[in-house]
């Protein structure tokens, strides 16, 4: 049963989130401050985190922060924050996804789905090669010579993607539509802040990427070393 932690000082909100989540089959758990939800998190180690930015004592922000310091559990923030910056804020700290307040149940639990579809592991068995780092489709894993590299689900989920279409433009389009759904494909501030998450984690000079490609205007392309591709100049 997939476990959920639902994050949020509004008692009739968590009562409906959790109503609406046990109907469906999952197991909730429930945090009212950003200390308890660390401290669950840890804990009971949730499949999921929907989390709200405003909460007593520590910051929804530094919840993500503090959770990422050692955990990839894919986290939805749920906030009546709607402006680009708070987005971008909560995504540069590590969220996955952003949903707004007043929102849909519905459309709530679409988001949750993608999510954890996101954290599943890859049944492929490919490993594509670039020229400073191995993405590795059946480990789930990213390796640089210093090491495997920590990515969350969704940074991991966009370099999946990529690499099963190593050496191909992927449009932005398709890339916002596969990764986080239809409803978000004009939302192409998502894909910059994670294009630059992917490629301070990676390319050893972010500033001139070698293998994460942007296609001015179009999309993206990861360039490969692997034998179709060596010796191509692509």
């Amino acid at each position: 049963m997939t476990k959920i932690l639902v994050v949020d000082d509004e008692p009739q909100l968590v009562r409906a989130l959790t109503t609406n989540l046990r109907i469906r089959g999952y197991d909730v758990e429930t945090a009212a401050s950003g200390e308890a939800a660390v401290e669950l998190t840890a804990r009971t180690r949730p499949d999921l985190v929907v989390l709200d930015l405003g909460l007593p004592g520590i910051s929804g922000i530094e919840v993500i922060e503090a959770v990422r310091a050692w955990s990839n559990v894919p986290i939805v923030v749920l906030s009546a924050r709607d402006a680009e910056a708070d987005k971008v804020a909560a995504l540069d700290a590590g969220a996955d996804d952003y949903v707004t307040k007043p929102f849909g149940i519905e459309e709530l639990l679409a988001r949750v789905r993608a999510a954890t579809r996101r954290a599943a592991p890859a049944s492929d068995d490919a490993t594509i090669e670039t020229a400073d780092f191995v993405v590795d489709l059946s480990a789930k894993q990213v390796r640089t010579t210093d090491g495997e590299i920590r990515l969350t689900p969704t940074e991991w989920h966009i370099l999946e993607v990529l690499a099963r279409h190593h050496d191909k433009l992927v449009t932005q389009r398709s890339l916002l539509q596969e990764v986080w759904g239809p409803v978000y494909e004009t939302e192409t501030n998502y894909l910059r802040v994670y294009m630059a998450q992917l490629r301070r984690k990676l390319e050893p000079d972010p500033s001139r990427p070698r293998s994460l490609i942007t296609e001015a205007g179009m999309g993206y392309r990861l360039r490969s070393v692997t034998p179709e591709t060596a010796g191509s100049g692509t």
